[in-house]
């Protein structure tokens, strides 16, 4: 029997704020559930039936789901795309990345 893994990676589609999100100014974030509250439930059938009202704040509409679903919390220590996909594939990052943020504070 053939398994297969379908890994979406979507970058600044947020489903709510990490546990460290105050570290870098980001409590209450939620891109999803914002766009959500500002423009009415979000359509998207086909990411929700693999579980994406269960892990978004998003509302969940009961579909059925049809594979497995989680919700990750990153041990990379720092706030950047790169490091986030790093991870993801195994390899956590212990020294941040810069971030745009930290370089225009310099300037």
């Amino acid at each position: 029997m053939f398994k297969r893994i379908i890994l979406l990676v979507m970058d600044s589609v947020g489903i709510g704020h990490a546990v460290d999100a105050a570290k870098f100014g980001d409590e209450g974030s939620n891109t999803l559930g914002h766009i959500e509250s500002t423009a009415g439930q979000i359509h998207c059938p086909n990411l929700k039936s693999i579980g994406l009202g269960r892990i978004a704040d998003i509302a969940d509409t009961g579909e059925s789901i049809k594979g497995a679903f989680g919700r990750m919390a990153e041990l990379s220590t720092g706030k950047d795309t790169t490091s986030g996909h790093w991870e993801m594939m195994g390899h956590p990052v212990t020294v941040p990345f810069p971030t745009f943020y930290e370089v225009f504070q310099k300037n």
